[in-house]
């Protein structure tokens, strides 16, 4: 029987590794980085790149001389080689990514932008329909402002802020507010609507369409990337078990 690792007193046999990466959970960790250097064994970088690279990664330790650098090193029991190697992975992994979903985002953008873009809204919350239906014709009326009567009678964080809440994407709110939201005007004021234990006086303030820019791709190509590898794991976790 081999060991393979000694921690402390305790030596670890290799037949003993699968259940323990299992029993504390860093499995799927290591099979993400297994994924991971697969995906990106094919690409390369260019010198500058590379020189870039480095630059990047002494500069975030702030390893702003020889001296600093080898006694980085040192401390973290690393070689040269491996330094550049831990530089190199995020640019190497961003060229994997661009590549593969980096002509994808547009039509993913168009699926996804109903719940990219963003919206402000006012909110009152309460338990009491008929609180609910006189703070809503006070609003509608002109006797008091939103703001007042969020202030005064929302039972919710927001009433902290006056009952403005974002902008926050369309998405994050519950399922019923955000079609309510998509569906709004600004300025309307929306009727009281029970929602689970709670009735609430709805406001849309301002709607901000989700727009492609640098960001946007950036994060188009993240999550189609961040779906993939998730699919990866878990296939390979299921060959595993």
């Amino acid at each position: 029987m081999t060991a393979v690792l000694q921690v402390g007193n305790q030596t670890i046999q290799a037949d003993e590794m699968l259940t323990l990466l299992k029993r504390y959970q860093v499995l799927p960790q290591v099979i993400r980085g297994i994924v991971i250097d697969e995906a990106i064994a094919t690409q390369t970088c260019t010198t500058p790149e590379q020189h870039q690279a480095i630059a990047t990664l002494k500069q975030h330790h702030k390893l702003e001389s020889e001296a600093a650098f080898t006694a980085w090193l040192q401390q973290k029991d690393t070689t040269p080689e491996q330094f550049t190697e831990m530089a190199l992975r995020p640019v190497l992994l961003e060229k994997f990514k661009q590549q593969q979903w980096g002509h994808l985002v547009d039509s993913y953008f168009l699926k996804r932008k109903g719940a990219l873009d963003t919206v402000i809204y006012s909110l009152i919350r309460t338990t009491d329909f008929g609180l609910a239906n006189e703070l809503y014709f006070r609003i509608l009326e002109g006797e008091q402002s939103f703001e007042e009567l969020a202030r005064q009678y929302s039972q919710g964080a927001e009433a902290h802020t006056n009952g403005v809440l974002g902008p926050v994407p369309l998405s994050q709110p519950h399922p019923t507010i955000a079609k309510l939201l998509a569906s709004s005007q600004p300025g309307q004021i929306l009727m009281p609507r029970r929602l689970g234990e709670w009735v609430i006086v709805m406001r849309l303030e301002k709607l901000i369409p989700a727009q492609m820019d640098a960001g946007m791709h950036q994060q188009m190509v993240n999550e189609m990337y961040e779906q993939w590898v998730q699919a990866q794991v878990e296939q390979r976790l299921q060959a595993v078990s």
